[in-house]
């Protein structure tokens, strides 16, 4: 494709014709590498996403030069997504290395102040043409260092979610409808009466979080309800980790990192591709570069 995009266009595509678009949690070059051969061979739109302690950890310029080799290489549109960041400050580094999606987690706030933090970042976005997501409500699990235990997890509220586009301008919403972070104990509790109602108020693109686990099943019903991003992280951990463990199970004075990355890689690009088909965003890459060739195109007239 040649460079990274704003997944903003995707998403709309995504929402308008009722498929989800996948968005993969990556913390090694691999995992990088994975999801981004899933989707060439899906012929699916891809969202590679970062979590702030994956951006300590490696740097988001060491993330950004390897997300934009693969965006070079690639016959897909890929963008990259800062997940759940509450520091203003490295949402904007992160914009300046070239990240083309953030999301500003306010979640916390009060609802005033989530929405005076999340208008701030709309409109140090703006000019780079980056996508900005937020959040409404609170999504139990832990993400890096946001814990929200069960008990303090709430829906986001239908009304609220619609005044909370109006006024901050926001491209995509998260809005909290029972998903958690993490592996779920039992079956996801999953407020589709709720997701109704805030899909009918706000047209926007809406973000499941929490997508580890679910049901297929469910995840369809997400979907057609306004869900067009699916936010996947745990699993992918999990995978990448099994299969490490499995080499040194059978080969335990391995000392060669290719011999365990090499089945590690599989095991990630097996399961992004089954979360991708849950999605339903197999063969969607050409529409969504359509929808994004023919933007760009109006735009210079």
């Amino acid at each position: 494709m040649g460079h990274l995009v704003s997944s903003t266009t995707m998403l709309q595509t995504a929402r308008e014709q009722q498929f989800g678009i996948t968005a993969f949690n990556v913390h090694t070059l691999e995992m990088l590498q994975a999801v981004v051969e899933a989707a060439e061979e899906m012929e699916s739109p891809l969202i590679i996403q970062t979590t702030v302690g994956t951006v300590h950890h490696l740097g988001p310029d060491y993330i950004v030069a390897a997300a934009q080799t693969a965006a070079r290489r690639a016959t897909v549109p890929i963008a990259l997504h800062l997940d759940h960041c509450t520091d203003y400050e490295l949402i904007v580094k992160c914009i300046r290395a070239g990240y083309t999606s953030v999301m500003i987690d306010a979640s916390m706030y009060a609802y005033a102040e989530n929405v005076q933090r999340t208008q701030e970042v709309v409109k140090v976005a703006a000019a780079a043409g980056v996508n900005v997501e937020a959040e409404l409500g609170k999504v139990g699990g832990v993400e890096d260092d946001i814990i929200v235990d069960e008990h303090e997890a709430t829906l986001a509220i239908p009304d609220e979610c619609a005044a909370f586009v109006a006024a901050t301008g926001v491209h995509t919403l998260a809005p909290a409808i029972g998903t958690a972070h993490g592996i779920y104990k039992g079956e996801p509790n999953i407020a589709f009466n709720r997701l109704r109602e805030i899909g009918q108020r706000v047209q926007l693109p809406l973000v499941l979080h929490g997508g580890s686990g679910i049901p297929e099943e469910q995840v369809r019903r997400c979907v057609q309800l306004g869900m067009a991003k699916m936010n996947v992280a745990t699993e992918l951990r999990i995978a990448f980790s099994d299969a490490i463990r499995a080499v040194f199970a059978s080969h335990a004075a391995e000392n060669d990192p290719r011999k365990y990355m090499v089945p590690a890689k599989e095991a990630v690009k097996r399961l992004a591709q089954e979360k991708m088909k849950m999605a339903g965003c197999i063969g969607k890459a050409k529409e969504v570069q359509a929808r994004t060739d023919h933007l760009k195109a109006s735009l210079c007239y």
